[in-house]
């Protein structure tokens, strides 16, 4: 008779955990921030980005940058994504017009639950090749829920090859910080910080370091959900956007 009411104890407790690792998979809480729950395996996540950032130094520059991915569940722990496309449209008044940057290989690897675990960990590279760039970034990606909390870190480090013959050389180290506050099962609002510290040819020689910050929200329903940022630059680095706006959508399948 104990052993029954144990078990009609804990079940619902289990059930709740359950629904607690699943139910935010495949959403993003976060327009700069990743998170580290993976998606369900043999699930497919299609994500449509679109940027709107303006650079006001040294001169107005307005560019709205796009990107499409698919994302897939490959184990209970392994996600890949590939970004299909991206591309940009700059008000350049040396130049103006839609312009293919590049295409990705996305990998996530989970190696502890944000929910059941002190805290969730996972890691992340990302491959980036495109029109006279290429690209690596490793992240570490920590994460934790706190019932309606949801608070997540990145650790990034970049590697950049660019212009005619990859001779343009930067490195970029960045720091990422998001709380989310869950409203409702739909809703949720939270803010976003990046820190970042570039070494233009892999040097610190201008010491340039951006600090932007500012609020989030999520909208989901179904299998599909919306997330918008909005980034404000704290400092005044030119040739930095002084202003984002990001928005996700994405549908699962």
């Amino acid at each position: 008779m104990i052993q029954a009411r144990i078990r009609c104890s804990v079940l619902p407790i289990l059930l709740l955990l359950l629904h607690a690792t699943t139910a935010v998979a495949g959403v993003r809480h976060f327009g700069y921030v990743y998170e580290a729950v993976t998606s369900a395996p043999g699930s497919l996540d299609i994500e449509n980005w679109v940027t709107w950032s303006r650079t006001n130094n040294p001169q107005r520059v307005d560019e709205v940058d796009f990107r499409h991915e698919f994302e897939f569940g490959v184990t209970e722990n392994f996600q890949a994504s590939l970004y299909v496309a991206d591309w940009f449209y700059a008000s350049d008044p040396q130049h103006s017009g839609f312009t293919y940057s590049d295409s990705a290989l996305e990998l996530i690897y989970n190696l502890t639950n944000p929910v059941t675990d002190p805290v969730g960990l996972s890691l992340y590279e990302e491959i980036r090749a495109g029109d006279r760039v290429f690209e690596l970034e490793s992240k570490l990606i920590a994460q934790k829920n706190a019932g309606p909390f949801i608070f997540a870190y990145n650790l990034t480090l970049e590697a950049v090859w660019e212009g005619p013959g990859l001779q343009d050389r930067e490195g970029e180290l960045q720091q990422a910080l998001g709380a989310s506050y869950e409203v409702s099962q739909r809703l949720s609002v939270g803010m976003e910080m990046l820190h970042e510290f570039v070494f233009p040819d892999w040097g610190d020689k201008e010491r340039t370091r951006n600090f932007f910050i500012g609020p989030n929200v999520c909208y989901r329903r179904r299998n599909w959900f919306v997330t918008v940022t909005a980034l404000t630059q704290a400092t005044n680095t030119p040739d930095e956007a002084d202003f984002q706006l990001r928005t996700i959508f994405g549908i699962g399948f």
